[in-house]
């Protein structure tokens, strides 16, 4: 099944200059980028995004990573993108993801992690929307 999902490419990202590394890994396994933007993130898109740990103690940690440099977000697409991406990225925790995966080559830690692929279906939709614009996706 073609599905369209979303990833950011994270702070750690951008400062690194790892987005061209990373692009050309989803690109590589057969994902279109049909949508694209650097943005930097608010603090309201940020706990509206994160709102599943936005009264957590070490959100104000998570909410500063993500303002610290500008964040590019993408629309992928593809057979099965949201578990393809998935399967890319590896595990959240990057110390523990396994060599040969985004997070695992290029990330230090779970908040360093490179990347935030969206986990189903109904995230990817909502992630979309909240990203982008109505006709900034391609369909």
């Amino acid at each position: 099944m073609i599905e369209t999902t979303l990833i950011l490419l994270k702070p750690d990202c951008v400062s690194k200059s790892l987005a061209g590394e990373t692009i050309k890994r989803f690109e590589a396994a057969n994902l279109q980028i049909v949508g694209c933007k650097m943005q930097q993130l608010s603090s309201e898109k940020l706990r509206e995004h994160y709102a599943h740990i936005a009264d957590k103690p070490f959100y104000p940690e998570v909410e500063g990573f993500m303002q610290s440099a500008p964040v590019i977000a993408m629309a992928l697409r593809g057979e099965n993108a949201i578990a393809a991406v998935r399967e890319l990225v590896g595990p959240t925790d990057s110390s523990i993801a396994p060599a040969g995966s985004i997070r695992g080559d290029l990330g230090e830690d779970k908040m360093r992690n490179i990347v935030h692929a969206s986990d189903s279906s109904e995230a990817a939709q909502a992630e979309l929307k909240r990203f982008f614009n109505a006709g900034e996706v391609l369909v």
